[in-house]
């Protein structure tokens, strides 16, 4: 018999060939003996040392790439990123300034933003720290267990793309479509005694910038800074903990869904402290998440990859 090659002998069928071959199998003999199973009991502890090597390797590759030995390098490298980070928040400044659009207002269109004026449930200040530095330290957590410079950078890089893309357009359609907040009325008439024009509209008498916050209701931008910030952390969350492993895990879709519920809560307030329509939160909830899952994939594989983790 001549010398086998050791492939061969790694399939079952070709194996079982070889012994037809010589006459060494015999039909009496029934089922041979080495199935399939024989060789994978054969080769598993081969198979481990080589995974767990690869682990070992991994984790050294990690802990080399920190802030102190790639952080530069890496700002360097992504330093037009960072500039067109300055620019977008400059343009959500300039937003912010600007006055929206001038709508006409009928007094047969007060039964719907004639509701009281209250505080805000989540303030303005707010929400940058849950929208924000809240995912920031959640990243920082993750470094400290496994430092990876990279892993960090693009985290930090795509939250903030997603909060201040989110943030642009968002005041870009506030001020193009100018609708009034459901307490327009108390905005435009502090006294309650409503004033209109010859053409029906209303003539307010009311702080100015008071009344130019009036007509910024749609969207959402509470909700859709919300759903930016904590719809990014959600998503690094589900690849980080392998939430789509597909063994069952109830518990990792809890931690998944729990940024998205505080920011649902968030858009409800608003619509509770009569500061925004329905629709006012659903579009700027709509906007965030979207922005948010493109600027995770922009920088992260899709949460349900292998090599996400």
């Amino acid at each position: 018999m001549g010398l086998w090659d050791l492939r061969s002998l790694l399939c079952v069928d070709n194996f079982r060939a070889v012994f037809h071959t010589q006459g060494i199998l015999r039909p009496e003999w029934g089922n041979f003996p080495f199935r399939g199973d024989w060789f994978s009991h054969l080769y598993q502890p081969l198979i481990k040392y080589q995974n767990h090597q690869q682990s070992r390797m991994r984790e050294a590759q990690l802990g080399a790439h920190t802030v102190r030995t790639h952080g530069v390098t890496l700002a360097r490298k992504h330093m037009h990123d960072w500039l067109i980070l300055m620019l977008l928040a400059a343009i959500v400044v300039i937003l912010n300034v600007i006055n929206p659009f001038y709508r006409y207002v009928g007094k047969d269109m007060m039964a719907d933003i004639k509701y009281p004026m209250k505080e805000n449930t989540v303030p303005v200040w707010a929400v940058p720290v849950y929208a924000i530095l809240l995912p920031m330290v959640v990243f920082l957590l993750f470094y400290l267990r496994r430092p990876d410079v990279y892993d960090l950078h693009h985290a930090i890089l795509g939250l903030l793309f997603s909060v201040l893309v989110t943030g642009v357009i968002t005041d870009a359609i506030k001020d193009a479509v100018g609708r009034p907040r459901p307490d327009f009325f108390w905005r435009c008439f502090p006294d309650g005694k409503d004033v209109y024009d010859q053409w029906g509209n209303v003539e307010c008498h009311g702080q100015k910038d008071i009344l130019k916050d009036g007509r910024k209701s749609f969207p959402s931008g509470h909700t859709s800074w919300s759903f930016a910030g904590l719809g990014f952390l959600s998503l690094y969350l589900s690849g980080k903990i392998q939430a789509f492993d597909r063994r069952g895990h109830v518990a990792k879709l809890c931690i998944v869904f729990l940024p998205l519920l505080v920011a649902s809560l968030v858009a409800i307030s608003r619509v509770d402290d009569y500061r925004h329509h329905w629709q006012d939160v659903f579009a700027g909830g709509l906007i965030g998440l979207i922005v948010a899952m493109f600027c995770y994939l922009q920088f992260f594989p899709p949460p349900y990859h292998v090599d996400v983790y």
